[in-house]
Formats: C-alpha cells, sequence, structure tokens
C-alpha cells in the first residue's frame, strides 16, 4: 500500500467533496440540520396542560388541593365546570388536556384518615400529554396529602418520598433525546460516502481509476479517510447545535467525543463499502442506506424505548446497528460525563463491525476489479 497514492484519493475526494455544494451540505451541514429539526419532532415535553375541574367537594380542604395543583404554570386551570358532562366535550374539542372531579365527601374522608379518590379524565389520543397530566396529577396530589398546609392532617401518611434523578435532574426528554438523535443524522455522510461510490461506478470513472497503479485497498482508505475527516467536521457542527440551541449539557471531553464519532462513521461507512460491491445506481445505494442504517435506528437502536430483550432476533437485530451502540456512547459522554473505560463495549463493538465488514468489502472489491 502507498501512503503517496492513498494521500492523492483522499486529496482528490476532499476537492470533489468541497467543490460540489450539494455534497457538501450532504456531508456536514445537514447532520445539524436534521438534528435541529428531529430534536424538536421527538421532544415529548408538554410545555403547560390545560386542566378543567369539577369540584363537587366545594370545601375549603378541596379548594386548597387546587391551589396547589396549579401552584406553577405547567398546570393551568383553564375550566370550571359544573356538571360531568361538560368535561367530555372539552376533551374532544382540545381545549384541555385533563379533567379532574373531586367527589363529594372529599374533605371528609381525608379527616377520617382515609384515602380520598379523584379522578382524572384525559384524552388519550396524544399519549405523551396523557401521561404527563396523569404523573403530574399523582405527584402533586401526593405532596399535598404528605402536607397539605396548616398542620398535620389526620390523614397525613408516615413516609414521604423525595426522588432525585441523576444526570437529568428534571427528567426533560430533549436532553435524552438530543444525544441520541446525534446517531441517526450522522448516518448523512455514511450516505454521501455511499452516493460517491456508486456515482463513480455510473459516470465511468472507476475503471479510469482501476486502470492506474491505486490498488484496491489505497482506493478504498482514500475514500474511508476523506468522508470520516468530513464526517468528523458535521460530527462537531451538530454538538455544538446541540450545547448552544438546545442547552444539551456536555459533561465529557470532546477528543473522546470525535474517537467514538471516528469509530461510528468507520462501523457505518465499511458496511457502505460492502453494500457499493453490489449495486450500480445511487437510487439503489441511498435506499439502502436508509432501508439498513436510518429506518431500523428510530424504532429498534433504543433511541425512544429501551431495547427489546424479548426475543433472541430482536436483540440480535438491535445489537447489529451500528447507531445501538453510539446511542449509548453519545448519551455517556453527553449527560455522564464518563471516560473510555465505560464505553469500552460498544465501541469495541463498532471497532469490530467496522475492520470485519471493511475486510469483506476488500475482498468483493479486489474479485470484482480483478
Amino acid at each position: 500500500m502507498s501512503v503517496r497514492r492513498t494521500a492523492a484519493i483522499v486529496r482528490k475526494e476532499m476537492l470533489h467533496i468541497v467543490r460540489d455544494p450539494r455534497n457538501l451540505f450532504l456531508v456536514i451541514v445537514l447532520p445539524a440540520f436534521l438534528l435541529f429539526l428531529l430534536a424538536y419532532i421527538f421532544s415529548f415535553k408538554v410545555s403547560q396542560l390545560n386542566l378543567a375541574v369539577l369540584d363537587l367537594d366545594r370545601t375549603s380542604l378541596s379548594r386548597r388541593y387546587l391551589v396547589s395543583l396549579t401552584s406553577d404554570p405547567d398546570l393551568v386551570l383553564t375550566y370550571t365546570a359544573n356538571r360531568y358532562g361538560e368535561i367530555v366535550p372539552l376533551l374532544k374539542s382540545g381545549d384541555v388536556d385533563a379533567g379532574l372531579v373531586i367527589p363529594p365527601g372529599f374533605a371528609d374522608t381525608v379527616h377520617r384518615g382515609q384515602p380520598a379518590h379523584v379522578q382524572a379524565i384525559v384524552d388519550g389520543t396524544d399519549p405523551f400529554a396523557a401521561s404527563q397530566a396523569i404523573g403530574s396529577l399523582s405527584a402533586r396530589s401526593g405532596v399535598f396529602v404528605v402536607g397539605s398546609g396548616g398542620g398535620p392532617l389526620p390523614g397525613e401518611e408516615p413516609v414521604e418520598v423525595h426522588t432525585q434523578a441523576w444526570y437529568n435532574a428534571g427528567l426533560e426528554s430533549l436532553l435524552s433525546m438530543v444525544p441520541g438523535l446525534l446517531a441517526i443524522v450522522l448516518i448523512m455522510p455514511t450516505l454521501a460516502l455511499a452516493l460517491a461510490l456508486t456515482r463513480e461506478k455510473e459516470t465511468g470513472t472507476l475503471e479510469g481509476l482501476m486502470a492506474t497503479p491505486v490498488s484496491g485497498l489505497e482506493y478504498v482508505t482514500g475514500k474511508l479517510l476523506a468522508y470520516v475527516a468530513t464526517g468528523l467536521v458535521s460530527a462537531v457542527l451538530a454538538l455544538l447545535v446541540a450545547v448552544f440551541w438546545f442547552k444539551v449539557p456536555f459533561r465529557g471531553k470532546l477528543a473522546i467525543y470525535l474517537l467514538l464519532a471516528g469509530d461510528y462513521f468507520l462501523a457505518c461507512m465499511s458496511a457502505t463499502v460492502v453494500v457499493a460491491n453490489f449495486v450500480k445506481s445511487q437510487q439503489t445505494a441511498m435506499f439502502i442506506v436508509l432501508t439498513i442504517f436510518i429506518v431500523p435506528s428510530f424504532f429498534l437502536a433504543g433511541l425512544v424505548s429501551p431495547v427489546s430483550t424479548e426475543s433472541l432476533g430482536s436483540l440480535l437485530t438491535s445489537y447489529a446497528l451500528p447507531s445501538t451502540h453510539f446511542i449509548e456512547i453519545s448519551r455517556v459522554i453527553f449527560l455522564k460525563g464518563l471516560g473510555l473505560a465505560y464505553v469500552a463495549r460498544p465501541a469495541l463493538i463498532l471497532l469490530g463491525m467496522g475492520v470485519g465488514a471493511l475486510a469483506l468489502g476488500l475482498r468483493f472489491f479486489k474479485k470484482k476489479v480483478s
């Protein structure tokens, strides 16, 4: 393998990326742009919940209970109902996110030391708003029962539970989603490499290159180095969007993040080299990359919900995706600020994927041009 010829391939590819505005946008700018869009799409936080209340008890305790529920802007009392039938139309029209019914005898039940039950009615068409409304009402109701002001109630619980969430104290979905989405958006440089490999087949320039002394190893290595390098630029740009626009804390070290991003690019791009040996058109290459890397990553890689362990097939499918491992790496580096020792397993898996796929791709490539 000649370093000089490999460097020439790298230079050729870098010039092609820089001089082609579409390619430059795809490799460097598009990941940050997609992160900006997808983070808002996958943000499950509901900023404000509108509440309709039917108070059938009408006592000072029930009124104090309502005041404690709506003590901050996250839960707003927007409608006071006089009868039960008024709540359902409000839910249908979307004017409120939840309805709360306080039954008669609420205060008497609490003063007797018995649990007082209230009814929460939510709009299930938006499960995220519904679950947040139920969780918010339950948590605030629990705090009110524990200490409802003015002295202990007969129904006061002997134990008060305090929760503390490490690394994401507010349990904000955005802080978890943005580092995970980096694994999705950083597939764009891989897509650009797939298009570049198949474009040379379509235009016939690959045969011209193979007529030169450049070997298959030098050609593939030069391609990979160029796209990994520009991919790291896009990784930095996406990181800046995450930190400065979405205010996601970056507690790790930039050098470790870039090293593991390069590891991720190696795994994805090496698999693309294998794929490119069997396709001849850019459209087919784009379809395969989207099908293999991007679409499954939204559902199987642990982005929204944990990786399924219900069956061996689903587990193997998830762990065969490079994004599964980089989502874990990205969240650990961003939110926990831990070093290489804590992400050694997913990093080594990605390295193994990259080296194995690269060796396979070179084998098929040599067979093709021989």
